[in-house]
């Protein structure tokens, strides 16, 4: 898919033709920029038992990585070219490498914040790598189900390896160390990524996602990571109050990310034969019932069954997900723009629990995610509302 490519596109490609390695090579970068998601909440915990942050500064030095990825997500794929593609993702995987050095060896909330809203522009930028791809496919909804099972299975054995070997051994700036040599090691894929996007059958307009469909969609997978966001972060000081000790809470979090990884492949195989609002509205459901028992107090099985089913509704979601946007906005835009909402959401959970936590109570933290994930379906509802209107005046 160079710049010499036609645009007509060819067989599940809406313009361009790459090949299956060069579209792994894209899912792959774009996984890179999102390996942090699994990793926060034993890497935030972990700053947090060392005493580098605070309750609050976890909340804040999360949010700045989360907001700094959708930020970067979007720029690069709304405003910047799509073109020059593999040396735009050999920067980006360097620049991340070097935020995550800074890291390892910030002093300081600030400088900690300051480190990862950095890392989280590069990681925005690599995560548009995929999604710009994912946009000119016809399959949008299985190819998203590819990105998500593949960061997953990234996710899973890092996140273990570090609960278990590099953080007990080398703390937290041993963490991100490691982050930083995938960073270098994935070099090499940044080169099989096709070299130029060819340009999608209509110009990508933001006023295409101007629109109440479209916005109630993006507010409608907002509000779900924000559900998912504010539990995640503050798994392990929920666990702490529950009685539940940080190593159980890290075998609990890769646990849970292989959970992820089932769902997307789920969803994958299911995507097509499940109509995509009986879907959201049920995941939606599944979330609210989960986020009850969290804030029940619940045991260590139970508490082991609630982080379980969470993984695996997670990621199940996405490809109706997308399904929603395209549906909004049949000109994709709003598509490249779901991980930015998602990324949002994920970023303002942590940040409007924390507003809520009183001392070293963490119970309104999974309260809130009730409300979150009531909202989400709610907003489905009105969208389903709008949608009919629609095609009635249509």
């Amino acid at each position: 898919m160079t710049s010499g490519d036609s645009h007509t596109g060819s067989g599940d490609w809406l313009v361009g033709n790459p090949t299956g390695g060069q579209l792994a090579s894209a899912l792959w970068i774009g996984s890179v920029g999102l390996l942090i998601l699994g990793m926060q909440p034993v890497l935030l915990g972990a700053l947090y038992t060392e005493g580098h942050v605070s309750g609050d500064e976890l909340a804040l030095v999360a949010t700045a990585e989360l907001i700094a990825i959708a930020i970067g997500s979007a720029i690069v794929a709304t405003l910047l070219s799509a073109r020059n593609m593999r040396w735009k993702s050999a920067a980006l995987l360097l620049l991340l490498a070097l935020a995550n050095v800074w890291t390892a060896y910030a002093a300081g909330a600030n400088m900690l914040m300051a480190a990862r809203a950095v890392a989280g522009l590069a990681e925005g930028g690599l995560v548009a790598v995929a999604t710009e791809l994912i946009a000119r496919s016809r399959r949008a909804e299985r190819i998203g189900g590819y990105f998500v099972t593949m960061q997953t299975l990234a996710q899973c054995p890092l996140a273990l390896l570090l609960a278990l070997y590099v953080i007990p051994a080398a703390g937290s700036a041993g963490g991100f160390l490691v982050l930083a040599v995938v960073c270098v090691l994935s070099l090499g894929v940044a080169f099989t990524v096709p070299a130029d996007y060819a340009d999608l059958p209509k110009d990508e307009d933001l006023a295409n996602v101007l629109t109440v469909p479209s916005i109630t969609a993006l507010l409608c997978i907002f509000c779900y990571f924000m559900f998912f966001g504010s539990i995640w972060a503050f798994l392990e000081p929920l666990g702490a109050q529950f009685g539940i000790d940080g190593r159980t809470v890290g075998l609990i979090v890769s646990a849970s990310l292989a959970m992820q990884v089932l769902g997307a492949m789920t969803a994958t195989v299911f995507e097509a034969r499940i109509d995509y609002r009986l879907a959201i509205a049920a995941i939606g459901t599944v979330a609210l019932v989960a986020s009850l028992i969290l804030a029940s107090g619940p045991g260590l099985t139970t508490f082991w069954v609630a982080a379980l089913v969470m993984g695996f509704i997670l990621l199940f979601i996405v490809p109706y997900q997308i399904r929603l946007t395209i549906t909004a906005d049949e000109t994709r835009t709003a598509v490249l723009l779901v991980p930015a909402a998602q990324l949002l959401g994920l970023a303002a959970g942590p940040v409007a629990a924390s507003l809520l936590i009183d001392g070293k109570d963490f119970r309104p933290v999974p309260e809130f995610a009730v409300g979150s994930a009531l909202a989400s379906v709610l907003l489905l509802g009105l969208f389903v509302l709008v949608s009919r209107h629609r095609r009635a005046v249509a």
